[in-house]
């Protein structure tokens, strides 16, 4: 028997039922598609790929996680733009971007990990906990079938809020899975049966950490770089359990307050919001090129580098860069 908050089904039917056929794990699909202003293009099959929204309507509208406290109507969209032209520009000299059309009503559609979790050519679409996203969720749809994806719905029941609570290792092996503060946990053994991958399950405990990403990040290394605190303890001790001492990046309070875990990972390349000098330091020691992008306009949102951006290319392509 499996231990508490880990999943395995290892069916092949359940893994294959979801993939388009003909289509091969590992592809995006690679039907022609049409972009928003009518060119046609392909997605890259050999390329890191991700989604970004662009951040015309974003703003602080309303509160739903600690960060937007106070923030509601303070934020500069001229400096979120060029906070964001900037993460685009550094991104695009790793990776294919793909940009999703931003949509009146939904000032959060800019931070398009919490679109869903894409792996061999499926999404599996967020199903939000709030109201004040669920908005989001038929514009994402459209963009994802246009864009050939299977499109799998987590029902409204169960909550689920995509990458931005779940997150694959770099093999692509296992996926570290979020609850307590957005996703439900029931969303878990969903995912593992769709998919037939291990799902191991993170209690979120801090209110100021209410998405994995924010506190977590697999490395392509095989490192981990997370913020304990954020955690319960049996999940601090899974942690533990599958990353040896020396794959383990421990982020101080300090560093975590700035998101540093937030951070998007194209095999040797990390871009992060800006972090201490320390772990900035023991990145590069480890072999890492340390992009930092200031995204304070973002963390009023309770926003940094990964939640701007969904990853659309598979693990093995993602991390091959």
């Amino acid at each position: 028997m499996l231990p508490a908050g880990v999943y395995f089904y290892a069916s092949n039917t359940a893994y294959s039922f979801m993939l388009t056929p003909g289509r091969n794990r590992g592809t995006l699909a690679q039907e022609t598609l049409m972009s928003s202003n009518g060119s046609l293009h392909r997605p890259s099959v050999d390329r890191p790929t991700f989604l970004m929204c662009p951040p015309t309507l974003y703003d602080v509208n309303y509160v739903i996680n600690p960060w937007m406290a106070g923030n509601v109507k303070r934020s500069s969209r001229e400096r979120a733009a060029s906070q964001w032209n900037q993460l685009h520009g550094a991104l695009e000299k790793v990776a294919e971007v793909r940009l999703v059309d931003p949509q009146p009503g939904s000032p959060d559609m800019v931070f398009t990990a919490n679109a869903g979790l894409v792996f061999a050519g499926t999404v599996a679409l967020s199903s939000f906990f709030h109201a004040e996203r669920q908005g989001e969720e038929p514009h994402f749809r459209d963009w994802f079938q246009q864009s050939g994806f299977t499109v799998h719905d987590v029902p409204r029941v169960t909550p689920f809020e995509g990458e931005g609570d779940a997150l694959f290792e770099a093999d692509g092996s296992r996926l570290w899975a979020g609850h307590g503060l957005r996703s439900g946990e029931t969303s878990h053994g969903q995912l593992n049966r769709m998919w037939g991958v291990e799902v191991l399950s993170l209690r979120l405990v801090d209110p100021r950490f209410y998405h994995l990403d924010t506190c977590f990040c697999p490395l392509a290394q095989g490192e981990a770089m997370y913020y304990p605190a954020a955690f319960d303890d049996a999940s601090r001790r899974r942690i533990e359990m599958h990353f040896s001492p020396s794959k383990r990046i421990v982020v101080g309070e300090a560093d975590a307050l700035k998101f540093a875990c937030n951070a998007v990972n194209v095999g040797r390349t990390i871009l992060v919001n800006a972090i201490s000098a320390q772990l900035s330091g023991e990145l590069r020691a480890r072999g890492y090129e340390v992009i930092e992008v200031d995204l304070t306009e973002f963390l009023k949102a309770g926003g940094a580098a990964k939640c701007l951006v969904l990853r659309l290319s598979e693990m093995d392509v993602t991390h091959g860069a």
